[in-house]
């Protein structure tokens, strides 16, 4: 049986949309109304400003409900993960690899080229971890390098050949005019020319990244939003088990 879904608020199928968003005008009723009528052609029904504040000079945010009719087929959707339903946990994770591979697993990690921002990488390799998901440095059979920010893919790479790495993760969390894809790129590309790549198994995460969009630029896999060191850890292993051949 196929599943139609719709966005609702009050009642189911409702068609209920919030929408957010600035506008380059000052703030005031014409601003008000320029946001109700944008949400009107992009579509919605019954469109309604809720609220309404001054930004900066020429420049105002809103705040709009509507209604839509647009709904989609729940079951045609489908979304390729670089894990399944199963995850190991820290101590599942632990067991498999003493058992399976029978020697720590080392990895590397940082946020390249000018990125400075280091709270997804932090998220999978700390110790602490991430929204009481342990990350992993905390895993005893996982030895975790995490190099931190604004590290060039070069440094990267030697430094994951220097420790013998089984893995490389690569964070991106800027992404103003794509640079984090140009990055993405450039790191495959320098792989590929020192015929390093299939060395490692070579993983990129942050807010914009997804499985399908790492697989397409040349990675094993991509971690977006709502993953964790489990995800990752996950991936990691039975990647490893499957060259091994164990």
């Amino acid at each position: 049986m196929t599943q139609i879904v719709r966005p609702y608020g009050d009642t189911l199928n409702d068609g209920a949309v919030q929408l957010s968003f600035t506008l380059p005008v000052p703030f005031g009723p014409r601003g008000r109304e320029a946001a109700r009528l944008f949400v009107e052609r992009l579509g919605f029904r019954h469109a309604e400003i809720v609220h309404a504040a001054a930004l900066s000079e020429g420049f105002s945010f809103y705040v709009a409900y509507g209604r839509t009719e647009v709904s989609v087929d729940y079951d045609a959707i489908h979304v390729e993960e670089a894990t399944g339903e199963k995850l190991y946990s820290m101590n599942e994770a632990c067991d498999v690899i003493r058992a399976r591979l029978g020697r720590k697993v080392v990895v590397v990690g940082a946020c390249t080229g000018f990125d400075a921002h280091t709270v997804g990488i932090d998220a999978i390799m700390n110790m602490k971890g991430y929204n009481h998901h342990y990350g992993l440095e905390r895993y005893h059979e996982v030895e975790a390098h995490n190099l931190g920010a604004q590290v060039p893919n070069e440094k990267l790479i030697d430094y994951a050949v220097k420790v013998k790495a089984d893995a490389i993760l690569v964070s991106q969390i800027v992404t103003q005019k794509d640079i984090h894809i140009q990055n993405l790129t450039e790191l495959i590309e320098l792989l590929e020319a020192r015929s390093l790549r299939e060395r490692f198994i070579v993983c990129a995460g942050g807010t914009r990244i997804n499985n399908k969009l790492a697989l397409e630029l040349g990675y094993d896999a991509g971690f977006g939003q709502g993953t964790y060191a489990e995800h990752v850890a996950t991936f990691l292993i039975e990647r490893l088990i499957e060259k091994a051949g164990v």
